[in-house]
């Protein structure tokens, strides 16, 4: 490892602050993560753990201009705003809609390979060796439609995948059946892409790798970070109930993230996208892999005890109650996909997925406080590049160059 051992704090328990500070603790330095919550509590927890090789298409794309009045007005339709809060977040909206055209998004996608092509072997390098590596199942990822005219309809992304690298294996209704007979009779064209997996249980998987590290050495700090202050060559981190200085300092907490960035005199175009989950312990049947339902655009993923439907985007800040109507809508998923469902208990979740105006996470050292590194932002992919990312910031650190090209994830692209 170039240089001396450093002290560290990682500011962020989720997948992409742990999987930081493991890679910087194998590196030699003394890494400390600091999150208000415990390991894998927050949006880590809580997502539908598919490891998304193929998505590397971000939200905004051409014609959701023309889509989204409509599918907000429709309470069948997987986006939903909380109109109370609709004023503060149109700054951000602008910014957001206005990356759906061709070129930018290209762009944005071509930003979005490097962190998720190779996710499978990162997640699998990053837990070898220990309990978490239990947790990974390498495997396929299935999108389901109606029929193949809906495929058609999102001739769009799947052109862009292919573009990428990313090529489908199309799957009839009887192929769909020999791979799941107990899949209802709404779905009879799919597209199955291989080589992709899934976490059976997001949290126990962080908190797995929070366990391994503090066993090495790491240290875990639960308190709630409020402020970053220079502090000579160093950084003071302070906290409800103290404060204290690091060498380095690395900001890896999701849509809280923004705040502390911003304090550091960058400008951070981040809204939380809330999204919600319905967990269903001991459930009758469960896919045997993890299925994108296209029309009602959630993911049903089998699960250690379950199965669990995730997705939905709603807006409405980070303070505002769980809302009834996306829950509402992926108990109707579910019932489309499985009419037979039937299940022993069910457990509703909702969580604060970081979404950047166009879509690329914030990766890299401030330009302001060359010592503080930034790894948030990931939007839906947060879980799929949490190792890499971290991975990423442990060569940064460590004075090595990354082997991707990091100015698309700038922290100052937006000053």
């Amino acid at each position: 490892m170039p240089g001396e051992a450093k002290n560290i704090a990682v500011i962020g328990a989720g997948i992409v602050g742990v999987s930081s500070a493991e890679w910087l603790r194998r590196d030699g330095h003394n890494v400390t993560i600091i999150d208000r919550l415990p390991p894998g509590e927050g949006t880590s927890f809580g997502n539908g753990g598919v490891l998304a090789r193929c998505g590397v298409v971000p939200v905004p794309t051409p014609g959701i201009l023309a889509k989204a009045p409509k599918m907000l007005m429709d309470p069948e339709q997987p986006l939903f705003v909380r109109w109370s809060y609709l004023v503060k977040m149109l700054p951000w909206l602008r910014q957001y809609l206005s990356a759906s055209k061709d070129e930018k998004v290209r762009e944005i996608s071509d930003g979005l390979v490097p962190l998720l092509e190779d996710a499978v072997n990162e997640h699998l390098a990053l837990a070898k060796g220990t309990e978490a590596e239990a947790f990974i199942h390498p495997g396929d990822y299935i999108f389901l439609y109606r029929d193949e005219a809906g495929f058609e309809n999102d001739s769009y992304v799947w052109n862009l995948r292919r573009e990428q690298g990313f090529i489908e294996v199309p799957m009839d209704r009887t192929a769909l059946l020999a791979n799941d007979p107990a899949l209802g009779d709404r779905y009879h064209f799919g597209c199955k892409m291989q080589d992709h997996g899934h976490i059976a249980d997001p949290g126990g998987y962080v908190k797995a790798l929070a366990r391994h590290f503090e066993s090495q050495g790491g240290q875990l700090v639960q308190a709630d970070v409020t402020d970053l202050r220079q502090h000579g060559e160093g950084m003071e981190v302070v906290f409800d109930g103290g404060a204290e200085k690091y060498d380095q300092v690395v900001i890896a907490g999701g849509a809280w993230s923004a705040k502390l960035a911003e304090r550091l005199g960058h400008k951070i175009p981040l809204e939380t996208e809330r999204g919600y989950h319905i967990h269903y312990v001991n459930p009758n049947v469960k896919p045997p892999c993890p299925y994108m339902v296209a029309d009602s655009k959630f993911v049903a993923t089998p699960m250690t005890d379950g199965l669990r439907t995730a997705g939905i985007v709603e807006f409405g800040g980070l303070d505002a109650p769980p809302s009834k109507g996306p829950i509402t809508l992926l108990e109707k998923g579910i019932k489309k996909l499985y009419p037979e469902f039937e299940f022993e208990e069910k457990r509703e979740w909702l969580g604060h997925r970081p979404a950047p105006a166009d879509s690329l996470p914030f990766l890299g050292p401030s330009s302001h406080h060359p010592n503080v590194y930034c790894a948030f932002g990931h939007h839906h992919v947060g879980l799929t590049a949490g190792p890499k990312t971290g991975r990423m910031i442990a060569d940064m650190v460590s004075d090595r160059l990354p082997n991707i090209d990091i100015r698309p994830y700038r922290v100052d692209r937006f000053d």
